[in-house]
């Protein structure tokens, strides 16, 4: 039988699949911006994106609790206490993460949103210094996160850098979704002690899909337009969600949260550049250099300490 926190902590496999993990989350950019387009999702149909949204963790969640199962775990017989605490974790997670991120995606461009999604590494960072004895706050993390605010705050600037640009519904939005992952990957830690992580992945995107097209679906919501291609964005959409979620909170559970949350750099820098190939939108100018090169030095000071230790 795998060792799974001997897998999970060793520093090699830590890197790559936290690296795989960001890739996965950085190509969900482009990946939501095709969809509306695919499902002929309006714009302003803000209802239609929520069900869309909902879809996909449905999704997820099936995929997930299906390979649980196959693999011993009786993912379908659970105590009232742990779906209370699975139900809890879905919401926040899933239903109110996305509901602000596929909000606030629709209102900024692929570029902007991932770098304004790396304010969860920020996020995670305080949290923990409140919840965890051994990862607390100094003045070395305490400098990274204001150099990666800056660089978070410079994208929202026009290109001669003196107009600034946010808007709330959009940036905003962002950056509320990035609060609720933040709050949710801890009270998730918290719950691999005794549940499985599969099967808290599994509910936690299945419950949190349900309660997204649920209210979706109630608003005058529909997603139609089922062709070859949108259904395999679709398809594939579950599957990232699935793979990216119960191997982070893996790596969650056997790990330092700050030390995890370095890896948060390669989101901004992935949905950028698959952003910038599949959407067309300018990567390169000034300011999206300066802000992601910031945002990169700010999470490294953060989580400096952790790359010298023997165990990440």
């Amino acid at each position: 039988m795998l060792d799974n926190k001997k897998i999970f902590t060793d520093k090699k496999f830590v890197v790559g699949i936290a690296t795989l993990c960001c890739l996965l989350w950085g190509s969900a950019y482009p990946a939501i911006k095709s969809g509306y387009i695919l499902f002929n999702i309006a714009s302003g149909d803000v209802a239609s994106k929520i069900v869309f949204a909902g879809y996909r963790f449905i999704l997820a969640g099936i995929i997930v609790l299906i390979i649980a199962q196959a693999y011993g775990n009786n993912a379908f017989v659970m105590s009232r206490k742990s779906i209370f605490s699975l139900f809890i974790l879905g919401v926040l997670q899933t239903t109110l993460q996305y509901i602000f991120f596929y909000i606030g995606l629709a209102n900024t461009t692929g570029v902007k949103g991932s770098i304004m999604n790396a304010t969860g590494t920020f996020f995670s960072v305080i949290l923990a210094h409140y919840i965890y004895k051994n990862d607390k706050l100094n003045l070395k993390k305490i400098i990274g996160c204001t150099i990666g605010f800056i660089g978070v705050m410079i994208v929202n600037f026009t290109s001669d850098l003196l107009n600034f640009s946010f808007k709330f519904s959009g940036e905003g939005f962002v950056i509320i979704a990035a609060l609720f992952f933040s709050v949710a990957a801890i009270y998730g830690k918290r719950l691999t002690k005794s549940i499985d992580v599969m099967v808290v992945t599994g509910y936690s995107l299945f419950i949190g899909g349900i309660f997204l097209t649920l209210p979706g679906i109630a608003a005058g919501g529909r997603v139609y337009h089922f062709t070859f291609s949108s259904t395999l964005l679709l398809i594939y959409m579950a599957l990232l969600s699935s793979a990216a979620f119960s191997l982070w909170t893996l790596l969650l559970k056997y790990n330092k949260v700050g030390a995890i949350s370095i890896f948060n750099f390669l989101i901004p820098i992935f949905g950028a550049i698959l952003s910038s190939v599949f959407l067309g939108e300018n990567i390169l100018e000034i300011k999206n250099i300066i802000a992601l090169v910031l945002v990169c030095l700010g999470i490294w000071l953060v989580n400096k300490e952790f790359s010298e230790d023997k165990r990440i």
